[in-house]
């Protein structure tokens, strides 16, 4: 991504990203009373970008199993939304 700064073009550095190809993973929306399954698409130490089987409102805020089998949870708040693919970024 570039930004111009004063006629010229500056170059802003992004953060790493890791392209996951569709790793299943699993959402928790309702605050935790409905849990879906998602894809992720790409992860950075931000967030993550995911993408559902269907369109649904998945609210503001979720939270995100990056790997279903694991209790973890990581509180997100949604950034961006494309129909069923979404931008969520981590959030403490």
């Amino acid at each position: 991504m570039d930004t111009i700064e004063q006629g010229r073009r500056v170059k802003v550095q992004r953060e790493p990203r890791r392209l996951l190809n569709g790793r299943p993973a699993l959402i928790a929306v309702d605050h935790g009373m409905t849990e879906l399954e998602c894809s992720v698409l790409d992860v950075a130490p931000g967030g993550v970008k995911i993408v559902t089987a269907a369109e649904i409102d998945v609210g503001d805020r979720l939270m995100i199993a990056l790997v279903p089998t694991h209790p973890r949870r990581q509180q997100c708040e949604v950034v961006w939304r494309r129909g069923n693919t979404f931008g969520i970024k981590f959030v403490s």
